[in-house]
């Protein structure tokens, strides 16, 4: 992806790019779907969160897939869209969007996921090489500590790296940023990683 301008493309086009990725992103897929399935409200269950890791609360893990694969391609198709469209840096700033909707949905009150599965639908999008780094790194770690949380934390910590010493520093900033509001929102899973408490992979209760 070439390196230019944000604002290369042009005001209205812009508006256009984060009004769709984030209209995109702000789809609820774990709350639509686990609501079809007859779960009810997603958000009264477990932690309350909307994303695949909920889903997997209700048992069903079919569900909270689907739900981790749409949560994903909804960011690569505001990518894909709006690059295809727009050119430039459009498929970044849309993927960007539809992180943004996911976390913050204006149909549930702005309260939305954490984020991993756009994240990585973003990479998809935008700079599909990073998708298989952020793999690795994530299933090395979740192999060896067995936490999903902390691996997706350091994963999403070294794609900016990676991508700035390849040199696509547009993408390296914005994924920064992304990957420091990753880490907000998971505030709570830090807390429990430093105090021991946080559930690890494959273990009940």
């Amino acid at each position: 992806m070439a390196s230019t301008s944000f604002l290369a493309i042009g005001w209205p086009a812009l508006i256009a790019v984060l009004s769709l990725g984030y209209l995109l992103g702000s789809i609820p897929f774990g709350l639509l779907l686990t609501r079809m399935a007859g779960h009810g409200d997603l958000r009264l269950i477990g932690s309350g969160n909307i994303g695949a890791t909920n889903v997997l609360r209700t048992g069903n893990k079919k569900l909270a897939a689907a739900t981790l694969l749409l949560d994903a391609l909804k960011a690569t198709a505001a990518a894909v869209t709006a690059q295809a469209i727009f050119g430039g840096n459009a498929g970044l700033l849309a993927g960007f969007a539809a992180f943004i909707g996911h976390l913050f949905p204006i149909w549930l009150g702005f309260k939305g996921g954490k984020g991993v599965a756009t994240y990585i639908g973003t990479l998809l999008g935008v700079a599909p090489l990073m998708v298989p780094v952020f793999a690795v790194v994530w299933l090395t770690l979740a192999f060896v500590t067995r936490y999903s949380s902390l691996s997706a934390l350091v994963a999403t910590l070294v794609i900016p790296v990676v991508l700035w010493i390849l040199g696509i520093r547009d993408a390296a900033l914005v994924t920064a940023v992304m990957t420091a509001v990753t880490y907000w929102r998971h505030k709570a899973n830090i807390e429990r990683l430093i105090a021991g408490t946080e559930s690890k992979i494959g273990k009940k209760g």
